[in-house]
């Protein structure tokens, strides 16, 4: 299975300083990243790693739900997920990831709506990247469209 790479370059200091992301593996891009833009509730054009998870998220768990919704008889689905993950102040000092909501408005013909909530919640947890941050509480909103 493949590696995928993203690189970093940072000058300054964590209020004053400035970085770049950078997307190596499918040369998408280079994105801006600083940290009062990173605390603020406006990005302001830049990005954040809690963007990037964002991103990350929402994508796996379409693929996931995807394949799952296949797999139990589904066909033409259309899934609509939104990814919110949310930057809080940690009681052990610094910040962490408090909270990840993800939400799918979507459907699958072949799949009554209490399949498609049953067989969300399982590529919620089946979704890799879930697994990877399941250190932290993972919200799922299921509606049908």
């Amino acid at each position: 299975m493949p590696t995928r790479r993203a690189h970093t370059t940072w000058t300054g200091g964590l209020q004053d300083g400035t970085g770049t992301v950078t997307l190596v593996s499918s040369g998408l891009g280079s994105y801006e990243i600083n940290f009062p833009k990173r605390a603020a509730d406006d990005a302001g054009g830049t990005t954040s790693p809690e963007e990037l998870i964002a991103g990350a998220h929402a994508g796996c768990f379409a693929m996931q739900f995807s394949a799952m919704l296949g797999a139990a008889g589904g066909s033409d689905q259309s899934l609509d997920v939104t990814a919110d993950v949310t930057l809080s102040p940690d009681p052990a000092g610094g910040f962490r990831i408090s909270g990840i909501k993800l939400t799918v408005n979507g459907s699958a013909h072949g799949v009554s709506p209490e399949d498609f909530a049953r067989i969300a919640a399982d590529a919620k947890a089946a979704c890799p990247v879930s697994k990877a941050l399941a250190g932290t509480a993972i919200e799922l909103e299921v509606a049908r469209g």
